[in-house]
């Protein structure tokens, strides 16, 4: 059966910086996508994320690109295996130059905490109760 993937594109402002925060949260690099002024980061089987720099992106688009420290342009968030697992990511990516971003939210069935990347990027990591998924 076919996977569809997404491939999310956010605007970086130092790509070696950028992989070496990524790969320390222990994402994979594909190097056949990757470049001075890109990388790519394997989040999953079906989840890429390509860190561009300004010029780059700009290439694939003519909007005005926002500054992520003090613009939201998009949330995104990741699913996680427990609620310890959240805590280990999140707590990955402040050790690693990353900033928390709001307080934690625990909704007994749910859980989930935020973090800010190098460039401003806001990455939710969330856990859900597999029973409260099946209703």
């Amino acid at each position: 059966m076919y996977q569809q993937m997404i491939f999310v594109n956010l605007v970086t402002a130092d790509v070696p910086a950028t992989r070496k925060f990524y790969s320390g949260l222990g994402y994979g690099i594909n190097e056949q996508f990757s470049s001075d002024d890109c990388v790519s980061v394997v989040i999953s089987d079906t989840i890429v994320a390509m860190f561009l720099t300004p010029e780059h992106y700009a290439r694939f688009t003519q909007k005005k690109i926002v500054d992520a420290r003090t613009s939201s342009e998009v949330l995104l968030c990741l699913s996680a295996e427990s609620r310890s697992k959240v805590d280990e990511l999140v707590d990955k990516a402040i050790a690693a130059g990353g900033t928390s971003h709001g307080d934690p939210q625990d909704h007994g069935f749910m859980y989930g905490r935020a973090f800010d990347d190098l460039d401003g990027h806001t990455w939710e990591v969330m856990w859900m109760d597999p029973a409260a998924i099946q209703g």
